[in-house]
């Protein structure tokens, strides 16, 4: 690890402040003080189609079973709306077999429940409808490397790619991947990136398993690079297979951009990237093990952020935290979080493991959190769901933009904001550019203060809003009096607020007074005066009952909140 900067040694001494713990414990929290809820800030869950662990459980056989399917995933995608998660990870490529009519690629069995055969539905679509309709973003997550077990490929016939391409395909232990050395593999998994793209309104693209297969399965692919270096490659087999792994990074993008420049380009490295001056990974990172070299495809912007698979505890988990926030080159990075470790099945974890880290995680300002996986967020495992919602999510957030692109410009504000009854409705011109429509979406900012303060988090009621209106009371309940409305482009800039200038009735005495002046033409103090003269309460006993319990107030809970964080200084080089 390289030496903090200034900016990164005051943020550890923030976190300090706040958490206290010993030098080598694990996180120990009874209770956290609460952070603040950023405006901008990726929330992001990661919902596996494989073998329908998170969805689908029920298979589309007829038209009351996909129904039902349907109904499964809008369950999902209500609760986490009212958690205030803003992307969601669809498995969309499992195990070269997709949830979509592909071209390329045979149906999934999570589907129907069996291999190649296709439901009487688009589930890519319905998803992506389903998210947009609550300011959710759909990133397209796709398995890269792994084709699963031989047996497993065999079963879609003619149509695996092991049968169409055996050039990009190896198989050892019974397993079978997709060969990185071949410079097809690159070609193939761009055109798959390319027909996803291309026919749907993706958010994002996430490259997961972009890596070589582990060590355990004894991938070898020397004679390729024997190949190589006769061709004239004078680097070291490690440097190769890395360039490898980069060269489908860069070929991904370089098919994606070109169509639709704002589709978030990310990929799920392994959760270190290398070894620290102070800290080993155990044998176990991005850039040695597994030959992923994620934070150049930042520098480099052919990646837009980052989703680190970091599922690990204390040592393993927060200097590898900070060797991320210092190399993401303005790019957000989204730390995974291995909540699935909080069932008793899988691990020891408690809530306040994962509470420690979501709190560390917002105060870097890394980027914003991860959770692996769906289920055991909306099944509130261990109370993690209800954290959620009342510590971390209270309000929404947005997106963070993408300032590392050019050329994404800033939306002009909408116009002719009118609220009447319960409908709130504006104005906008979509603007064209080279024969695309570059969708233009709003959000909703309300607040009993004016002008609305857009800055402020607790002021958004609604993102990324399709249509040019909105029922005010499907709104969220604590909702102010006053409004305003941003377009937002689909880079996530923002345009200026278009404030409401008919304010209805007021809640506020300044508007009574103000009202009564225009009506009467009488000096403000002569009506305050007689208005406090006609309402002064006449010194009963009944009355002194009611000042009396008006000045009473309830005991504020003045339960104290302590958190057992890390030592951050001890990670200072």
């Amino acid at each position: 690890m390289t030496k903090f900067n200034i900016i990164t040694y005051s943020i550890i001494l923030t976190i300090a402040s706040v958490f206290t713990c010993n030098a080598y414990a694990q996180p120990n929290t009874s209770n956290i003080v609460f952070s603040s809820s950023p405006k901008f800030e990726e929330r992001a869950v990661w919902l596996a189609t494989i073998g329908g662990i998170d969805w689908p459980r029920t298979k589309a056989t007829d038209i009351n079973s996909t129904e039902r399917q349907k109904k499964e995933l809008r369950d999902i995608l209500d609760k986490l709306k009212n958690a205030n998660i803003n992307v969601v990870l669809l498995q969309t490529r499992i195990r070269g077999s997709v949830i979509y009519p592909s071209d390329i690629e045979p149906w999934d069995q999570a589907i129907t429940g069996h291999p190649g055969k296709a439901p009487s539905y688009d589930p890519l679509q319905f998803a992506i409808e389903e998210c947009h309709k609550r300011g959710i973003e759909l990133h397209a997550w796709l398995v890269s490397i792994p084709l699963g077990t031989a047996q497993r490929q065999r079963s879609y016939g003619n149509k695996s790619i092991t049968s169409h391409h055996p050039e990009l395909c190896k198989t050892v232990g019974g397993e079978t991947f997709m060969i990185p050395g071949q410079t097809g593999t690159a070609d193939y998994i761009a055109d798959i990136c390319k027909e996803i793209v291309t026919r749907y309104d993706v958010d994002g693209i996430s490259l997961d398993y972009i890596r070589y297969p582990e060590s355990q399965y004894k991938f070898n692919d020397d004679n390729l690079y024997k190949k190589a270096q006769s061709q004239g490659y004078n680097r070291s087999i490690s440097d190769w297979r890395r360039d490898n792994i980069t060269r489908i990074v860069h070929k991904v993008h370089d098919v994606v951009k070109p169509i639709k420049p704002w589709v978030k380009l990310s990929s799920s490295p392994i959760g270190k990237y290398r070894d620290l001056s102070r800290f080993s990974s155990g044998g176990w990172n991005c850039y040695n093990a597994v030959y992923q070299a994620p934070q150049e495809w930042l520098r480099d912007n052919k990646q837009d952020m980052l989703f680190p698979m970091m599922y690990f505890l204390g040592n393993n988990f927060y200097p590898f935290l900070f060797d991320w926030n210092e190399n993401r080159y303005g790019h957000p990075v989204v730390p995974g979080l291995g909540i699935y470790f909080l069932d008793p099945h899988e691990g020891k974890w408690t809530l306040n493991d994962v509470r420690a880290q979501m709190h560390t995680a917002r105060k870097s300002q890394i980027g914003g959190i991860a959770f692996y996986r769906n289920q055991y967020l909306v099944n509130n495992t261990k109370g993690l769901y209800d954290t959620s919602c009342e510590e971390f999510f209270p309000y929404p957030a947005l997106t963070t933009p993408m300032r590392w692109m050019k050329n994404t410009g800033t939306p002009s504000k909408p116009n002719n904001l009118i609220k009447k009854g319960e409908n709130l409705s504006w104005q906008y011109d979509e603007p064209i550019k080279d024969n695309k429509c570059q969708r233009i979406l709003f959000n909703i900012y309300s607040s009993n203060e004016y002008p609305v303060d857009i800055t402020k988090a607790e002021n958004i009621v609604a993102t990324r809003v399709q249509e040019k209106n909105i029922q005010i009371d499907k709104l969220r309940s604590d909702i102010g009096c006053y409004f305003a409305v941003t377009a937002i482009n689909r880079y996530g800039f923002e345009s200026e607020a278009l404030q409401e200038k008919d304010h209805g009735p007021m809640r506020t005495i300044e508007f009574i007074r103000d009202f009564i002046k225009d009506q009467y033409k009488a000096p403000a103090k002569n009506i305050d005066n007689k208005q406090k003269t006609k309402n002064k309460p006449t010194k009963t006993a009944k009355n002194k009952t009611k000042v009396k319990n008006n000045k009473s107030t309830p005991k504020e809970d003045s339960q104290s909140t302590k958190v057992t964080v890390i030592d951050f200084s001890k990670y200072l080089d």
